[in-house]
């Protein structure tokens, strides 16, 4: 009699063939590993993710071993770019060949996707990046990013800094048209342009605010903790600074912004300022960021504010590829 194998089988699903109770014990154990370790409540996120699951509307792929989804990936397409939205495998399984199948898979599917010419990712719970055989290379550019993280409970030992030349007051909902406009002023060149090309316009920033104010992917967007800088004298604005909150007590700031015109003036270290102690004062204990490691200068302010560095990953931009439309040739690799 044969012997039975006791070999996994391990299958790469397209997540349209599955539903939310499929990765209801992935989603939870997901859920705690933000919670643990980036002090995150991600049961938004998830929600949504289970919702789009049974709407058969999420394009991407579980790893399934035995039947059972252990990790999974999605991406969703955005003009002609495709956003990489998360990359979870459950700690038991969690190995660079397992993460590596997954990432191939989304990346695979998202390079063959008719228009798009670009792919985003910041995936936070990618755990083995370092070890992995990225996929299509000789297209990837990869950006080292940090998380930081401030203890509030000493953020009152941080003094105003004197700002006479600016008027500082509250997120004002009808001046989002002009942030869109400073933020592609302030990013203009700026590294965090080739890491998200939503910088890169008015346009493009607009749909950047629609995200992070209205999407719970950075959290739940917190107006009383976010606020804006006016030059006195001309009224235009020239700096920002917009927060949320990604757990009942702890905040996290979006996007920080200053023109170039307004910078040496101490006025980004006065608006994360006015943020961390409305976040205080409304009983957060800790706040966060992220930041791109090469910016040695930002993190320089952040860490003399009070940020330490708690986790490190990377941003992958995936750029070059030959994009198609239907009835075109198939995509040539190199």
């Amino acid at each position: 009699m044969a012997a039975v194998s006791d070999s996994p089988l391990e299958r790469i699903v397209d997540l349209r063939q599955l539903r939310s109770h499929d990765l209801d014990a992935l989603l939870d154990e997901e859920t705690e590993v933000w919670r643990e370790t980036l002090d995150w409540d991600f049961h938004a996120s998830a929600m949504l993710v289970r919702r789009f699951l049974d709407m058969q509307a999420l394009t991407g792929y579980s790893l399934t071993i035995n039947g059972r989804a252990v990790g999974y990936s999605y991406f969703v397409a955005e003009e002609r770019k495709g956003l990489i939205g998360d990359l979870y495998v459950m700690k038991e399984f969690v190995s660079a060949r397992n993460e590596e199948l997954l990432l191939s898979a989304v990346v695979d599917s998202a390079v063959k996707t008719p228009f798009i010419q670009r792919i985003e990712s910041q995936l936070l719970m990618l755990r083995t990046g370092a070890r992995i055989a990225l996929p299509h290379r000789s297209y990837l550019r990869m950006h080292k990013r940090t998380f930081m993280e401030i203890d509030l409970a000493g953020v009152t030992r941080l003094g105003p800094a004197a700002t006479p030349a600016f008027l500082i007051d509250g997120w004002n909902q009808r001046k989002q048209e002009d942030a869109a406009t400073l933020i592609a002023d302030a990013y203009r060149g700026h590294i965090d342009s080739e890491i998200n090309d939503q910088y890169r316009s008015p346009a493009g920033a607009r749909r950047f605010l629609l995200n992070i104010i209205q999407f719970p992917g950075c959290g739940s967007f917190f107006q009383p903790a976010s606020f804006l800088a006016l030059d006195a004298a001309s009224g235009k604005l020239c700096g920002m600074c917009l927060s949320s909150l990604i757990c009942a007590n702890v905040g996290h700031i979006t996007q920080v912004c200053v023109s170039k015109a307004a910078r040496g003036h101490a006025l980004g270290y006065e608006l994360i300022r006015r943020s961390l102690d409305a976040m205080a004062r409304h009983g957060c204990v800790k706040a966060s960021l992220t930041v791109t490691t090469a910016n040695r200068e930002a993190i320089a302010l952040y860490e003399r504010m009070g940020f330490r560095m708690t986790r490190e990953f990377s941003a992958y931009v995936w750029e070059g590829f030959s994009a198609r439309g239907p009835g075109e040739p198939a995509i040539g690799y190199r």
